[in-house]
């Protein structure tokens, strides 16, 4: 086999390997859930798209989507939504890592990185208010509400009166809402990257010298 198939290999390997890593990470963490003031309570922040930011930085774009499809498959059979939920995670979720990881991809300096994660943060709270008045929140009213959307809205009159419609709804709560957490994530992000993307260049050179000794 020549150098250049044994170091594909190696990279490969490493990638798997992190990528599984990463992706046991997702699935704990999207346990773990916050609630935040002066949001209807069923709006909980998790971090599970942390893994998925470092995997679409240290690895591709790619592999931050498929962190994101992974956790949410394992994540399914838990479901109390009949999938609903975990089909809107993964859509903000990729479309957060996936815009956010080919921005990083193309100039890796920490500024790009900052653009690249407050551009993600963006588009994932703007897709938010898309999915949840097309997808989410109607398959919701369905299951939970007998059909009437307008139980969902007074869960949001009883914070802010003025939210009297769905689309008011999202925009004035789930769009700032979802913005700050893609924020939050970034943050963190950035705070442990540096230290797990040399920690992952040492797996890879490590696994390079052990192959080298087992050829000895």
């Amino acid at each position: 086999m020549s150098t250049i198939q044994n170091n594909q290999k190696k990279s490969n390997i490493t990638k798997l390997t992190v990528t599984a890593m990463l992706t046991a990470i997702a699935v704990v963490l999207q346990y773990i859930e916050v609630s935040i003031p002066l949001v209807p309570s069923f709006l909980k922040l998790d971090f599970s798209d942390i893994p998925e930011l470092i995997g679409a930085f240290v690895i591709s774009p790619l592999y931050g989507v498929i962190i994101c499809l992974l956790k949410n498959l394992i994540h399914l059979p838990m479901t109390s939504s009949v999938g609903v939920g975990e089909l809107s995670n993964f859509i903000l979720g990729a479309s957060f890592v996936f815009i956010a990881g080919i921005i990083y991809k193309h100039k890796k300096t920490k500024k790009n990185a900052l653009t690249a994660c407050l551009t993600g943060a963006i588009s994932m709270a703007v897709i938010s208010v898309i999915t949840n008045y097309f997808i989410v929140y109607p398959v919701y009213a369905q299951l939970w509400a007998g059909g009437d959307m307008q139980i969902i809205i007074n869960m949001y009159k009883t914070i802010l009166p003025a939210s009297d419609t769905l689309l008011k709804s999202l925009v004035i709560f789930n769009l700032p809402f979802t913005f700050v957490k893609g924020i939050i994530v970034a943050v963190i992000t950035m705070i442990i990257y540096k230290p797990l993307s040399n920690l992952i260049v040492r797996m890879n050179n490590s696994f390079s010298k052990k192959k080298l000794t087992n050829k000895e």
